[in-house]
């Protein structure tokens, strides 16, 4: 009874260690990276990262929406952090 549930355990921690493993080499550097030189490219020259072309139709009030939320959230997140 011992030997099963210590090789469930076993098991188990080792298919953590897997899929852990796999994340932090599935996440690579090299996007992140890409990210912040994306960031930091729009922060030197705004206007590179606007869109200057014709919206479909409804596309402008759907990106006008999804800023207010996303802005919204980021209000939210920092009053918790401010809270803490």
């Amino acid at each position: 009874m011992f030997i099963k549930t210590l090789n469930r355990c076993g098991l188990a921690l080792f298919l953590a260690a897997i899929v852990s493993g796999c994340s932090l080499l599935g996440s690579g550097s090299s996007g992140h990276d890409y990210a912040h030189e994306r960031v930091d490219h729009c922060k030197s020259n705004r206007s590179k990262c606007l869109y200057e072309g014709a919206y479909e139709a409804g596309e402008r009030a759907y990106a006008e929406q999804q800023a207010k939320r996303l802005n919204q959230a980021a209000i939210e997140r920092l009053r918790r952090s401010a809270s803490m």
